[in-house]
């Protein structure tokens, strides 16, 4: 093989090479179903968190402009892909779709994570390993922190066709490894337990640890030496194999410490050594193996949703002890957290408990039916179950209700493309600034200034048709200091006339920018393309490419 060439491991499907052309709608409220609590409860209650209906592929595009690189925790917990919606369908395409669903979907998150922040994902074997790989590919390799393994239930299926399933997973990606930290957890009741403080110690609890260490006495010979047991005067060698693990200097001064325990009786034939709980503190750093009595399971969750909406609880949900555990890992109170898969809504009501910002998006009706309500009784304090006994909740702050945009443009019966008619001109000006990356800042003073990208920079939006007139009036007001991006339906004269002044038609210069009027990028059975003739499987391959 030539220097020039390299070697590459992915992972291929159908498809994979084709990425849509997202319009990045903008955002608008329903103040009708937007709630806040109708006092302040604490000063941390935050009421400027964003529920938001509609596809949330399109409504992750939608927050990028303004919430890039600010997000500290995403959370997601997307369709495990199990297959039951696909029975006349290609396996292979069923898979590629969700794949691609996907990794649509990674690419917008992680350009919303801060460079502190970390993605979270909930998933089952049916496309854990597949979506590792889609994931190091998005975000690095090296960026993988770790899978925790999650244990989703306690009974055994007994009627499994092969083994009785008892865990999730939880992929945990950085978005840049080398400066994430976890915060560490609370140490467990089993964990803390053995912290007593039988002889009254004023340095408090303790726990007793062996005084020896994994070396001979080849290694360390200094660590090879006696101890006089105080009680029976009786000197005391350890192995020749595991040694001391303290030289004699500091065995001397952990004896005038107190630090020496010899049993309740004194009279062990071998020291061992007190660590204070003071010393170690209550915290200790995230293992991987969560057991359903520290984070919940299943059952936990779908206990939760039933006391939301008990004729019609949700099928999936999250125990909020999950949500509780990943929160608290990873963000600190005040820090802004993302899920896309809003579900039953768990990780607003926890983010909420917590006293996190956040941000949820679902598609489903669900969102009305069992995640604004849910919402409602945490805000107002009604909501006990869950985690809200132990973080002694009593409700606050609210949330502001968005949905989509519908498409700038459409088709007139004629089949051109315009500008939809349920446009307004602040929704106008609003859309065109996204869809040009400048920011929406209209001005109160220049009619002109609907969005800047810098100091000296921006951009007017019109539906007017702009003459000579016009334009030298306008080019006169912005100045030779300051440029502007003029946006407008239809213009008489050249362009190219005004220095300071940039000059483009509506829908001319955006038709070539977005798939327009695609509302839906979910995987709906109803949207599946039909199989091609000769699918092809999953196959890690060595692909070769030009270096």
């Amino acid at each position: 093989m030539s220097n020039n060439r390299k070697q590459k491991l992915e992972l291929t499907w159908i498809g994979k090479e084709n990425r849509p052309k997202l319009e990045p709608r903008i955002l608008l409220e329903d103040s009708e179903k937007s709630y806040h609590a109708a006092h302040r409860v604490t000063e941390k209650d935050s009421f400027d968190n964003r529920l938001i209906f509609g596809d949330n592929l399109l409504a992750l595009k939608a927050l990028e402009q303004e919430f890039a690189e600010r997000i500290k925790c995403v959370f997601i917990d997307p369709p495990y892909n199990t297959g039951a919606a696909f029975t006349h369908y290609d396996d292979g395409v069923e898979h590629s779709i969700w794949l691609s669903l996907m990794r649509d979907r990674l690419e917008i998150i992680y350009r919303l994570l801060s460079g502190d922040g970390s993605l979270w994902i909930t998933l089952d074997d049916t496309e854990a390993h597949y979506l590792k790989i889609v994931c190091d590919e998005v975000f690095g390799r090296v960026n993988f922190v770790a899978n925790v393994i999650w244990q989703k239930k306690y009974a055994k299926q007994n009627d499994a066709s092969w083994l009785s399933t008892s865990h999730d997973h939880v992929f945990i990606y950085a978005k840049n490894k080398s400066v994430w930290r976890p915060n560490h957890v609370p140490k467990t009741p089993e964990q803390m337990k053995g912290y007593l403080n039988p002889d009254s110690d004023p340095n408090g609890p303790w726990q007793s640890v062996v005084y020896t260490c994994a070396k001979s006495r080849q290694e360390r010979p200094n660590l090879y030496y006696p101890i006089t047991q105080p009680n029976t005067g009786i000197e005391i060698y350890p192995s020749e194999s595991r040694v001391w693990g303290y030289d004699q200097e500091r065995y001397r001064k952990h004896e005038a410490e107190g630090r020496i325990w010899w049993g309740h009786d004194g009279k062990k034939d071998k020291p061992r050594l007190k660590t204070y709980l003071k010393d170690v503190g209550t915290d200790i750093v995230p293992d991987t193996l969560w057991l359903r009595s520290d984070v919940g399971d299943n059952q936990d969750a779908k206990r939760e949703a039933r006391a939301f909406n008990p004729s019609d609880a949700f099928a999936t949900p999250k125990p909020e002890k999950l949500l509780e555990r990943i929160l608290h890992i990873s963000t600190n109170e005040g820090e802004l957290v993302l899920d896309s898969f809003a579900g039953s809504g768990t990780t607003g009501a926890v983010a909420q408990k917590m006293g996190r910002r956040w941000i949820m998006v679902e598609l489903g009706e669900h969102c009305h039916t069992h995640i604004i309500p849910r919402l409602k009784k945490v805000i107002d304090g009604e909501d006990q179950g869950g985690i809200s006994k132990a973080v002694e909740w009593k409700g606050g702050g609210g949330f502001r209700y968005y949905r989509l945009a519908p498409s700038l443009l459409e088709k007139d019966k004629w089949g051109n493309w315009i500008i939809n008619k349920q446009y307004n001109a602040a929704m106008l000006a609003e859309a065109v600034c996204k869809l040009a990356g400048f920011r929406y800042a209209p001005s109160e003073t220049h009619y002109w200034q609907h969005g800047q990208s810098t100091e000296r920079d921006f951009i007017f939006v019109t539906t007017q048709n702009l003459n000579h007139e016009l334009l030298q009036k306008l080019s006169e007001e912005v100045g030779e200091s300051r440029t502007l991006l003029v946006m407008c339906s239809a213009f008489r004269g050249k362009a190219d006339r005004y220095a300071n002044l940039t000059i483009k038609k509506i829908p001319k210069a955006v038709l070539a920018r977005c798939e327009w009027g695609h509302d839906d990028y979910s995987l709906q059975i109803e949207n599946l393309p039909k199989p091609p003739k000769k699918p092809r499987s999953f196959l890690f391959e060595e692909m070769e490419e030009t270096a």
